[in-house]
Protein backbone atom coordinates (compact mmCIF):
# COMPACT_ATOMS: atom_id res chain seq x y z
CA UNK A 1 0.00 0.00 0.00
CA UNK A 2 1.39 3.36 -0.70
CA UNK A 3 2.87 5.50 1.98
CA UNK A 4 -0.39 8.43 1.90
CA UNK A 5 -3.00 5.57 1.44
CA UNK A 6 -1.87 4.19 4.83
CA UNK A 7 -1.52 7.63 6.30
CA UNK A 8 -5.06 8.16 4.93
CA UNK A 9 -5.80 4.26 6.48
CA UNK A 10 -4.63 5.49 9.57
CA UNK A 11 -6.27 9.05 10.11
CA UNK A 12 -9.69 7.04 8.71
CA UNK A 13 -9.67 4.58 11.74
CA UNK A 14 -8.27 6.94 14.72
CA UNK A 15 -11.27 9.18 13.53
CA UNK A 16 -13.81 6.34 13.57
CA UNK A 17 -12.53 5.83 17.16
CA UNK A 18 -15.28 7.02 19.83
CA UNK A 19 -12.83 10.04 20.93
CA UNK A 20 -14.17 13.53 22.63
CA UNK A 21 -14.69 15.24 19.43
CA UNK A 22 -17.21 12.12 18.11
CA UNK A 23 -18.63 12.26 21.10
CA UNK A 24 -19.13 16.19 21.90
CA UNK A 25 -20.63 16.74 18.48
CA UNK A 26 -22.51 13.48 17.92
CA UNK A 27 -24.57 14.77 21.45
CA UNK A 28 -24.72 18.26 20.24
CA UNK A 29 -26.43 17.50 17.07
CA UNK A 30 -29.32 15.08 18.90
CA UNK A 31 -29.10 18.12 22.01
CA UNK A 32 -29.71 20.91 19.38
CA UNK A 33 -29.88 19.95 15.66
CA UNK A 34 -27.21 19.20 12.90
CA UNK A 35 -26.46 22.78 12.29
CA UNK A 36 -25.85 23.98 15.59
CA UNK A 37 -23.51 21.02 15.34
CA UNK A 38 -22.15 21.66 12.29
CA UNK A 39 -20.59 25.22 13.44
CA UNK A 40 -18.83 23.17 16.07
CA UNK A 41 -17.63 20.61 13.46
CA UNK A 42 -15.87 24.08 12.01
CA UNK A 43 -14.47 25.11 15.83
CA UNK A 44 -12.87 21.43 15.82
CA UNK A 45 -11.45 21.61 12.02
CA UNK A 46 -9.59 24.92 13.25
CA UNK A 47 -8.50 23.05 16.59
CA UNK A 48 -6.60 20.10 14.37
CA UNK A 49 -5.37 22.92 12.54
CA UNK A 50 -3.92 24.48 15.33
CA UNK A 51 -2.04 20.90 16.41
CA UNK A 52 -0.90 20.19 12.80
CA UNK A 53 0.74 24.07 13.13
CA UNK A 54 2.24 23.02 16.63
CA UNK A 55 3.88 19.96 15.02
CA UNK A 56 4.89 21.42 11.94
CA UNK A 57 6.80 24.08 14.26
CA UNK A 58 8.15 21.11 16.43
CA UNK A 59 6.77 22.34 19.93
CA UNK A 60 4.31 18.98 19.77
CA UNK A 61 7.31 16.73 20.66
CA UNK A 62 8.21 19.30 23.29
CA UNK A 63 4.51 18.33 24.86
CA UNK A 64 5.38 14.85 24.62
CA UNK A 65 8.60 14.72 25.88
CA UNK A 66 7.74 17.19 28.88
CA UNK A 67 5.04 14.70 31.50
CA UNK A 68 3.93 18.52 32.92
CA UNK A 69 2.94 20.05 29.84
CA UNK A 70 1.76 16.68 28.52
CA UNK A 71 -0.77 15.61 32.06
CA UNK A 72 -1.84 20.25 32.18
CA UNK A 73 -3.13 19.33 28.67
CA UNK A 74 -4.80 16.05 29.35
CA UNK A 75 -6.46 16.94 32.63
CA UNK A 76 -7.34 20.34 30.97
CA UNK A 77 -9.35 18.30 28.17
CA UNK A 78 -10.73 15.88 30.92
CA UNK A 79 -11.95 18.66 33.34
CA UNK A 80 -13.23 20.78 30.17
CA UNK A 81 -15.43 17.59 28.97
CA UNK A 82 -16.86 17.24 32.65
CA UNK A 83 -17.66 20.75 32.64
CA UNK A 84 -20.03 20.71 29.64
CA UNK A 85 -21.84 17.49 30.70
CA UNK A 86 -22.54 19.53 34.07
CA UNK A 87 -23.68 21.94 32.35
CA UNK A 88 -25.80 19.68 29.99
CA UNK A 89 -27.21 18.25 33.14
CA UNK A 90 -28.67 21.77 34.84
CA UNK A 91 -29.61 22.46 31.19
CA UNK A 92 -30.92 25.97 31.68
CA UNK A 93 -27.29 27.74 30.29
CA UNK A 94 -28.27 25.71 26.59
CA UNK A 95 -31.97 25.92 26.90
CA UNK A 96 -31.86 29.65 26.52
CA UNK A 97 -28.92 29.62 24.26
CA UNK A 98 -30.70 26.76 21.80
CA UNK A 99 -33.39 29.36 21.52
CA UNK A 100 -31.30 32.09 20.48
CA UNK A 101 -31.07 32.52 16.45
CA UNK A 102 -28.19 30.40 14.88
CA UNK A 103 -25.79 33.27 13.98
CA UNK A 104 -26.39 35.15 17.27
CA UNK A 105 -25.41 30.82 18.91
CA UNK A 106 -22.38 30.56 16.22
CA UNK A 107 -19.40 32.13 18.49
CA UNK A 108 -20.29 29.92 21.09
CA UNK A 109 -20.66 26.73 19.33
CA UNK A 110 -17.29 27.65 17.17
CA UNK A 111 -15.33 28.37 20.87
CA UNK A 112 -16.74 24.74 22.17
CA UNK A 113 -15.79 22.74 19.01
CA UNK A 114 -12.19 24.31 19.30
CA UNK A 115 -11.51 23.90 22.83
CA UNK A 116 -12.49 20.69 22.96
CA UNK A 117 -9.98 19.57 19.88
CA UNK A 118 -7.27 21.64 21.07
CA UNK A 119 -7.66 20.38 24.53
CA UNK A 120 -7.42 16.69 23.33
CA UNK A 121 -4.53 15.01 24.23
CA UNK A 122 -5.19 12.05 20.96
CA UNK A 123 -4.62 14.93 18.89
CA UNK A 124 -1.27 15.72 20.32
CA UNK A 125 -0.22 12.16 20.48
CA UNK A 126 -0.81 11.39 16.31
CA UNK A 127 0.76 14.40 15.43
CA UNK A 128 3.90 13.54 17.58
CA UNK A 129 3.94 9.51 16.94
CA UNK A 130 1.64 8.80 14.01
CA UNK A 131 2.67 11.85 11.47
CA UNK A 132 6.03 11.74 11.25
CA UNK A 133 6.28 8.12 10.40
CA UNK A 134 4.81 9.06 6.82
CA UNK A 135 7.87 12.10 6.09
CA UNK A 136 10.15 11.25 3.91
CA UNK A 137 13.74 12.77 4.46
CA UNK A 138 15.13 14.30 1.77
CA UNK A 139 18.60 13.58 0.78
CA UNK A 140 20.13 16.88 0.37
CA UNK A 141 20.80 18.41 4.18
CA UNK A 142 20.30 22.02 3.09
CA UNK A 143 16.83 21.09 1.77
CA UNK A 144 15.53 19.40 4.48
CA UNK A 145 13.68 21.55 7.03
CA UNK A 146 11.25 22.95 4.13
CA UNK A 147 10.74 19.79 3.26
CA UNK A 148 9.82 18.13 6.29
CA UNK A 149 7.88 21.51 6.82
CA UNK A 150 5.84 21.32 3.75
CA UNK A 151 5.16 17.72 4.21
CA UNK A 152 3.63 18.22 7.46
CA UNK A 153 1.62 20.77 6.44
CA UNK A 154 0.33 18.72 3.75
CA UNK A 155 -0.20 15.79 5.97
CA UNK A 156 -1.84 18.23 8.49
CA UNK A 157 -4.11 19.54 5.88
CA UNK A 158 -5.21 15.97 4.26
CA UNK A 159 -6.01 14.52 8.36
CA UNK A 160 -7.90 18.06 9.05
CA UNK A 161 -9.89 17.36 5.60
CA UNK A 162 -10.67 13.77 7.06
CA UNK A 163 -11.45 14.43 10.25
CA UNK A 164 -13.88 16.97 8.60
CA UNK A 165 -15.75 14.18 6.81
CA UNK A 166 -16.52 12.04 9.43
CA UNK A 167 -17.27 14.67 11.90
CA UNK A 168 -20.10 16.12 9.33
CA UNK A 169 -21.25 12.24 9.00
CA UNK A 170 -21.34 11.86 12.56
CA UNK A 171 -23.09 14.64 13.04
CA UNK A 172 -25.80 14.44 10.33
CA UNK A 173 -26.26 11.16 11.09
CA UNK A 174 -27.32 11.96 14.61
CA UNK A 175 -28.99 15.25 13.43
CA UNK A 176 -31.56 12.31 11.47
CA UNK A 177 -31.63 10.20 14.58
CA UNK A 178 -32.95 13.26 16.67
CA UNK A 179 -36.91 13.08 16.22
CA UNK A 180 -37.19 9.81 17.09
CA UNK A 181 -34.70 10.07 20.36
CA UNK A 182 -35.22 13.69 21.90
CA UNK A 183 -39.13 13.99 20.94
CA UNK A 184 -41.65 15.34 23.25
CA UNK A 185 -41.46 14.38 27.26
CA UNK A 186 -38.40 12.44 26.09
CA UNK A 187 -36.20 15.47 25.50
CA UNK A 188 -34.72 16.29 29.70
CA UNK A 189 -34.49 12.26 30.35
CA UNK A 190 -32.21 12.61 26.84
CA UNK A 191 -30.28 15.97 28.13
CA UNK A 192 -29.59 13.98 31.05
CA UNK A 193 -28.79 10.87 29.49
CA UNK A 194 -26.56 12.79 27.17
CA UNK A 195 -24.62 14.21 29.67
CA UNK A 196 -23.70 11.20 31.65
CA UNK A 197 -22.50 9.82 28.33
CA UNK A 198 -20.12 12.98 27.49
CA UNK A 199 -19.11 12.68 31.06
CA UNK A 200 -18.17 8.77 30.62
CA UNK A 201 -15.63 9.87 27.75
CA UNK A 202 -14.17 12.15 30.02
CA UNK A 203 -13.19 9.86 32.00
CA UNK A 204 -12.25 7.11 29.55
CA UNK A 205 -10.34 9.89 28.31
CA UNK A 206 -8.25 10.20 31.73
CA UNK A 207 -7.64 6.71 32.03
CA UNK A 208 -6.69 5.57 28.09
CA UNK A 209 -4.35 8.62 27.82
CA UNK A 210 -2.81 8.27 30.64
CA UNK A 211 1.38 7.51 30.88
Amino acid sequence: MPPLAEFLLAVLLLELTPGPNMAYLALLSLERGARPALVAVAGVAAGLAVHALVAGLGAGALIARSPLLYEALRWAGVGYLLWLAYEGWRGEADAEASLAPLGAQAPRLFRRGFVTNLLNPKSVLFFVSVLPRFIAAPEGAGDAVPAVVIQMALLGGLYVAVATMVHVSVVLLAGRLRPWLVAGARRDRMRRVLSLLLAAVALWLALSTGR
